[in-house]
């Protein structure tokens, strides 16, 4: 492994413990004394494997129509419009 790809990796390390301790501190200090019961926490865990999944769906459906030339015939169909 080369020393950019280190640095970059540490350098993205960082940023990721950054961004969990402002996200753990904020949790923690707003809200007032006003907890979440055990059925907001379990809404808000699955409403987050939910939004996840969906995405990475869409994200695989797109990789696969673009692997499988499920669009080339529209690019196509354009190229021929513009042509005349």
């Amino acid at each position: 492994m080369s020393f950019r790809i280190l640095l970059l990796l540490l350098a993205l390390a960082m940023l990721l413990a950054g961004a969990v301790y402002v996200s753990f501190t904020m949790w923690t200090t707003v809200g007032g004394g006003t907890g979440m019961d055990g059925v907001g926490v379990t809404a808000l865990i699955m409403g987050a494997i939910g939004s996840l999944v969906v995405g990475g769906g869409l994200m695989a459906l797109m990789f696969f129509s673009s692997r499988r030339g499920y669009d080339d015939a529209a690019d196509l169909k354009s190229r021929d419009l513009q042509d005349r």
